[in-house]
């Protein structure tokens, strides 16, 4: 479970729209309509959550990640380097006068970790944290009441939603309702369903503290609840008082690390979207609006504590655009720093929460109408959403195989002979992104765009990054086995 640890909620939301994907007012992935949530309870009558918990507790899920022992080099201190590598030349096999720095291999422990998930189709998909299946060798799927064991694989992941959709070889699974979580209401009943500190298939009760909250941890407008939400909970479900689900339960807010009344949800208005495109693409289709700013009641705040002159607006409630991003989707739309956003889509916008919240609704491509202040004076625009490269094209995430080549971390022979403390050699060229660069074979890799590769993973890591950059090219640094240096550029993107 991801915690926030002396988080002061800044006076001014800098954050940069690269907004996501998210239409959560679909059906649940069976393809079963999904039921509008109403919380209906008489007046001074006491909620009855029986009903909720019974319907919500089979479709949760317990999930056990391991992460396999690996060997990684790591640097280390001796301070006795540099006083004996000169004067002795080595003699006492201290190495090169390297300010102290000498490299090891080590062997990493295993390890594993537990989260909860939340099975959404009777076919085996199951929704849960990035953050729970990340890094993960192997995943495992305990289903409520411990009545079975899956293997499960990972369909797609998304860091800055923090969602991720696994999946496991099974039929008949009771698949849980989706509600949209657009019509939920601040103050109504909600249970948190999980397996929290290893209590398996626990459920904790509140209410919906508050919507559309900007945690500044890259998951956008989320749903706050005091219902208790503990590490294992990563994953689960929150439900509304019909058992139906209203978000996957994602981080606390605590100085301690345990639930204090504060925990919050990715709403399912977010997750649908994130589900549909792992389906469809293997990775999260982001929308970008191209500005940077925040709420304009927090600007205003801001500038009267520091006891500085602030321009009026017209209103307190929108969003106030500080900076416009060069090829972005505002800067083809011609808005401008100091236009405040009231309305996206016939949706108002009140804070900058709600503003994430519309466009994390969209895709790279969508047009969608954007009314703002200027001067004072109501203005509409229609605007064309962009992704993160500042087009309309699908993102993928490019694979370890686009390069087409074997790799392998050097040996201490080659470490010893070449005077270096690691890379990777290429040691088969078949095709590819290298073969087209001209990368040859036994080629050692020993930076990629300015980062160290020490291990597979890196590279692996590398081309990810790369191929959803606005540069999707790999920058790659290195030495020949005669001890020669070598530059190559190896774009990820026919051109």
């Amino acid at each position: 479970m991801k915690k926030i640890v002396n988080v002061a909620t800044p006076a001014i939301c800098f954050v940069a729209l690269a907004l996501s994907v998210v239409a959560f007012n679909k059906t649940n992935a069976a393809n079963t309509p999904a039921p509008v949530s109403t919380s209906v309870t008489a007046a001074g009558q006491p909620v009855d959550l029986t009903y909720a918990a019974e319907k919500s507790l089979p479709s949760v899920v317990y999930i056990k990640s391991v992460i396999n022992s690996k060997t990684q080099t790591v640097e280390y201190s001796d301070p006795f380097e540099d006083f004996f590598s000169d004067p002795f030349g080595g003699f006492f096999g201290r190495g090169q006068g390297n300010g102290g720095k000498r490299q090891r291999q080590v062997q990493t422990p295993k390890r594993a970790a537990a989260g909860s998930g939340v099975i959404i189709s009777a076919d085996g998909y199951i929704v849960t944290n990035n953050h729970v299946v990340d890094g993960a060798d192997e995943l495992t799927v305990t289903l409520n009441e411990n009545s079975k064991e899956y293997s499960a694989r990972i369909i797609g992941a998304d860091a800055t939603t923090d969602l991720a959709l696994i999946k496991i070889d099974a039929k008949n699974l009771p698949a849980i309702v989706i509600a949209n979580s657009d019509q939920v209401k601040v103050g109504e009943w909600v249970l948190a369903v999980g397996n929290p500190l290893g209590l398996n298939n626990t459920v904790t009760a509140g209410i919906v503290s508050a919507k559309a909250r900007s945690m500044g941890q890259g998951v956008s407008s989320m749903i706050q609840t005091d219902a208790a939400i503990n590490q294992g909970n990563s994953g689960g479900a929150l439900v509304n008082t019909r058992g139906e689900l209203i978000g996957i339960n994602a981080m606390i807010y605590s100085q301690t690390g345990s639930n204090i009344g504060y925990g919050f949800a990715i709403p399912t208005a977010i997750m649908n979207k994130a589900v549909d495109d792992f389906k469809k693409y293997g990775s999260y289709q982001r929308a970008m609006i191209g500005i940077q700013g925040g709420s304009v009641k927090d600007y205003v705040d801001s500038m009267k504590d520091q006891d500085k002159e602030v321009k009026d607006y017209g209103t307190m409630e929108g969003v106030r655009i500080d900076k416009i991003i060069e090829e972005g989707a505002a800067a083809a739309a011609d808005l401008q720093a100091e236009d405040v956003i009231t309305e996206v889509d016939g949706k108002k916008v009140k804070t900058m929460g709600d503003l994430q919240a519309i466009i994390a609704q969209k895709r790279p491509g969508d047009k969608v109408t954007v009314k703002y202040l200027r001067n004072k004076k109501e203005k509409t625009v229609t605007l064309t959403l962009k992704n993160e490269k500042g087009d309309i094209k699908v993102v993928k995430n490019a694979d370890l195989d686009v390069l087409g080549g074997q790799f392998r971390p050097v040996n201490d022979s080659q470490k010893e002979q070449l005077n270096i403390g690691y890379g990777l050699q290429v040691t088969k060229v078949s095709g590819g992104k290298l073969k087209d660069a001209g990368v040859p074979q036994g080629f050692i890799i020993q930076r990629v765009n300015e980062k160290p590769m020490k291990a597979i993973e890196d590279l692996q890591n590398a081309v990810k990054d790369a191929s959803k950059s606005k540069e999707p090219v790999l920058y790659m640094q290195g030495i020949y086995p005669t001890g020669k240096k070598g530059y190559f550029a190896v774009p990820l993107e026919d051109e």
